[in-house]
């Protein structure tokens, strides 16, 4: 894969500046941080050479330093959110984080419920997590916040909410996804920390929008395609024109919040530390781009999948047509078509050539492979040992997988387990690969080519089961499909 990123950079400069930041506050940052902390394959996707765990591995830099507080909102719990790429719900994603940090050994201050107004489901989560040995602290709904703030800023504001206490130089404060509080959380602990007698300060550390990229640069228009379910819009942060007379991008909400947010710094410290929403940020991204063309490349098929993604999410019925509108005039402003994703039109030539559903794979040399259905296969069980036959050298007649093998599973699968389908699909064929590699020399030269997908482009002219789709997100390929079922049933599963 050609990089276009300097991860060790990165975490190098990144730390730089928050350790920075810190002293500027006088030795105590509250850090909100943006975006997946993990596994950020978004800006894996659009910035090749960026690791999903490179924030973590940047933050193990100052580990002596910093401790954790995990937000959640009420609401979330309670409509069962879920997080879209890893199809886990928050509550679930808390735990999966505190997990996490426990084991990179940082040290979690406990859990914050925000918008808490005695919900049901929410009473359950909080009876789990302080069973578990983990503090829960709650936050309140605000009348008016976050205009109001003379209430905002009261005993009957942030001062209702439960202080969290800290004790190291940085805290951490991060949550399973969008909306959750992070940065009232944050300003609730400033307050605390100021009545009685603390100085302590904000910073935020988000990915996207880079603010020294131009406005509709591909990478920042990626991000704008990847936050279209939230309304998000790259914009010029006026503030920061006005008072340094240099351009710089920021988002919506950021910026629509910047005054209200200004006016309760001036409440609680009594003058704003800072002059613009982009201030706020610790972002050393742009300086860390190596290659700039591999990153818009990649940041334009971040942006054809977003757009193939959505489509199939309205097929399904969880989306409507805004958010595909959105996603149609970003591909319109980058001017980008189906053509510049040459696996749709592959797959496409060989579903219509077969009249069934089939796959196109583009690997890392650009070679473009495809798969069809048969009585045997699924197309993407198929299109995987396709892919790694190719990448191994062996030669296409070989069967991977004697019939002695496959058969054995159709039947299990047919008469014993009631599917009516006895082709294997990707999880089904991963296996019977791995039983016959241990008699034959091809079929485990040909697993051990499986790392060698991650990064792949793929698209089925179908929408896959959960199950195709969760294999291809294990083996780190970049899937889209046609908005299209295989059949004309009202139930999928």
């Amino acid at each position: 894969m050609e990089l276009g990123f300097d991860h060790y950079k990165y975490t190098e400069l990144q730390s730089e500046q928050i350790k920075k930041r810190i002293d500027y506050f006088g030795g105590k940052l509250y850090l909100e941080l943006g975006g997946k902390l993990f596994d950020d394959f978004h800006a894996a996707r659009v910035l090749p050479g960026f690791k999903p765990d490179s924030k973590i591995s940047m933050l193990l830099k100052m580990k002596e330093q910093c401790e954790v507080i995990v937000c959640i909102c009420a609401d979330d719990i309670e409509k069962n959110k879920k997080r879209g790429d890893l199809g886990i719900t928050y509550d679930d994603e808390v735990l999966r984080y505190i997990d996490a940090f426990t084991a990179y050994d940082i040290k979690v201050s406990g859990v914050v419920i925000t918008q808490y107004e005695k919900q049901s489901s929410v009473i359950t989560f909080r009876r789990k997590l302080r069973t578990q040995g983990i503090k829960v602290y709650l936050h309140y709904s605000i009348p008016g916040y976050p205009s109001n703030t003379s209430l905002v800023v009261s005993d009957k504001g942030y001062g209702r909410n439960d202080f969290v206490p800290t004790e190291r130089s940085l805290v951490l404060v991060t949550a399973p996804g969008p909306g959750s509080g992070k940065m009232a959380v944050c300003l609730s602990q400033l307050y605390h920390e100021h009545k009685i007698g603390r100085r302590a300060g904000y910073a935020k550390f988000e990915t996207f929008p880079v603010w020294n990229l131009p406005l509709r640069h591909p990478i920042n228009m990626a991000y704008e395609a990847a936050t279209v379910d939230l309304g998000d819009v790259t914009m010029l942060d006026p503030f920061h024109l006005e008072h340094y007379d240099v351009q710089a991008i920021n988002y919506n909400r950021d910026i629509d919040v910047f005054p209200i947010l200004n006016n309760i710094f001036k409440l609680i410290w009594g003058e704003s530390p800072y002059k613009s929403p982009t201030d706020m940020g610790v972002n050393m991204i742009r300086d860390v781009i190596i290659d700039e063309e591999v990153c818009i490349s990649a940041a334009k098929q971040e942006v054809i999948r977003r757009l193939y993604t959505a489509l199939c999410e309205q097929r399904k019925g969880l989306i409507g047509e805004e958010e595909v509108n959105k996603l149609q005039l970003i591909m319109r402003q980058l001017e980008l078509s189906d053509d510049d994703r040459p696996v749709l039109a592959a797959a496409r030539k060989r579903a219509q050539q077969t009249g069934a559903p089939a796959a196109a794979i583009q690997l890392l040399d650009g070679t473009i492979i495809t798969s069809k259905t048969s009585s045997l296969l699924g197309a993407s069980a198929a299109l995987i040992l396709n892919a790694v036959k190719h990448i191994a050298g062996i030669e296409k007649p070989v069967k991977l997988i004697p019939p002695e093998v496959i058969g054995p599973v159709q039947e299990l699968k047919c008469s014993y387990l009631g599917n009516k389908n006895p082709r294997l699909h990707s999880d089904e064929i991963l296996i019977a690969l791995s039983i016959t590699a241990a008699s034959s020399d091809e079929a485990r030269l040909a697993m051990e080519m499986l790392p060698k997908l991650r990064g792949a482009e793929v698209h089925t002219s179908v929408i896959l089961s959960q199950v195709d789709e969760n294999i291809f997100r294990r083996l780190g390929v970049n899937l889209t499909s046609e908005p299209m079922y295989q059949t004309k049933k009202l139930y999928h599963r």
